[in-house]
């Protein structure tokens, strides 16, 4: 039986929430078995970061400066909280080019024929990117380890901390991968929405604390970092993660990077969900 036909069982509840949730998790489930079809999907999304991690660790540790060193090893532990926010972040292309995809092949067609939740398509896409970007983080940590990361303490009671650090990454990536979802409704091609859906990323990934200190930028370039969402989640990471760089500001953001990482995330779902799925009714209508 189709995803689309199990969108709306007979005698499905009448209740909003609930069908809404249930319509969301068979669109999810149809886009995990078709993840599980093309499994280069998975693949090549997990390669591109495993190479970040190399290049950055061994091509730039020990020529940037953290702290009062260029030790390699400090650089290395101060890479990984950004490089894995930069991984959770660049699935958005993949979001934005399947949702154009499906809008491109008549999918969104289909589904606005059957009685089911309208923002439940978007919703059921996003949770399933989540899931890839889950997947492409465990291996993409495991790698870190290969490399020589460490957390800061090896203490078995520090676990809760590390895995509120792999929380606050899953829910920047789930908040991006609704901005993947509004480019992928505004677009034509599932060409021009990967473009549309990365282009962007590069400016929020590098102009922050991700891969060098923000207090060597220029003032008025470190403000930006500084309040850059992207950096309020690399900092918390780094905090609960016990690693070195924690950078030293003034700025909110930065003296309360787990707060300011769960509201930036939080503002930015609430945002561009509502933006999806408005564009969605009109692109359906």
């Amino acid at each position: 039986m189709s995803a689309a036909t199990e969108a709306a069982p007979a005698g499905a509840s009448t209740n909003p929430v609930g069908a809404s949730i249930r319509d969301s998790l068979v669109i999810a489930r149809r886009n995990l078995i078709r993840m599980t079809r093309i499994p280069e999907m998975v693949l090549f999304g997990v390669i591109q970061p495993v190479m970040f991690v190399v290049l950055f660790t061994y091509v730039f540790g020990g020529s940037l400066q953290i702290g009062n060193t260029t030790d390699a090893d400090v650089y290395k532990d101060f890479l990984m909280a950004g490089i894995f926010a930069q991984t959770v972040t660049f699935a958005t292309a993949g979001s934005a080019a399947g949702i154009a995809d499906d809008m491109q092949k008549g999918l969104v067609d289909r589904f606005r024929s059957l009685p089911m939740a309208r923002g439940a398509v978007l919703t059921g896409r996003t949770v399933a990117d989540l899931v890839q970007t889950a997947i492409t983080l465990l291996v993409l940590a495991i790698v870190a380890l290969i490399v020589g990361w460490r957390t800061g303490s090896a203490d078995p009671t520090n676990a809760g901390r590390i895995l509120a650090g792999f929380g606050l990454l899953l829910l920047l990536g789930y908040a991006f991968t609704w901005i993947g979802a509004l480019i992928g409704l505004s677009v034509r091609t599932p060409e021009a929405a990967t473009s549309g859906g990365i282009i962007w990323l590069f400016p929020v990934t590098f102009v922050s604390n991700a891969f060098v200190d923000s207090s060597q930028m220029t003032p008025w370039l470190r403000h930006i970092a500084e309040w850059n969402p992207f950096s309020a989640t690399v900092q918390a990471c780094r905090e609960l993660f016990g690693n070195p760089g924690v950078v030293q500001s003034d700025a909110w953001p930065m003296q309360h990077p787990v707060w300011a990482s769960v509201m930036w995330s939080v503002l930015i779902i609430a945002v561009f969900r509502s933006l999806s799925v408005r564009k969605y009714r009109s692109a359906a209508s």
